[in-house]
């Protein structure tokens, strides 16, 4: 089991940083071109991951104040757009939650009207 570790995890280890390369913008590429750095890590399997992963990508710490750094996904609840977009109501959805009420309320009592209409035919 030990021996199959040791070449699993270098080699998940290169899958993941061959990956990484390859999806990162090539403004972030530092010191060497990407296609370069395709190459170091293809061909040395161990030592071209690990240096990929310290030295070859500008890392951002991450963003403070409910933003996200460019482009990147924000949680609902540390958006301060759409936290101010939950106070607003709109008047057209008021009108609309209104017909939907009176249809239900409607509709209950004409299944009510059926069950007593139908409970008095039985008995």
């Amino acid at each position: 089991m030990l021996r199959a570790l040791m070449f699993i995890l270098p080699l998940a280890l290169t899958i993941y940083a061959f990956i990484d390369c390859l999806n990162t913008p090539e403004d972030e590429v530092k010191h060497l071109p990407k296609v370069v750095w395709v190459i170091i890590i293809l061909l040395f399997w161990i030592v071209g991951p690990i240096v990929w992963l310290f030295a070859g990508k500008t890392r951002r710490a991450a963003a403070r104040g409910g933003r996200a750094g460019r482009g990147g996904w924000v949680a609902p609840d540390d958006n301060p757009e759409f936290l101010k977009s939950l106070g607003k109501e709109e008047p057209d959805d008021e009108a609309l939650l209104k017909d939907w009420e009176a249809d239900l309320r409607r509709r209950e009592d004409e299944m009510r009207r059926r069950e007593e209409g139908g409970e008095e035919k039985d008995a």
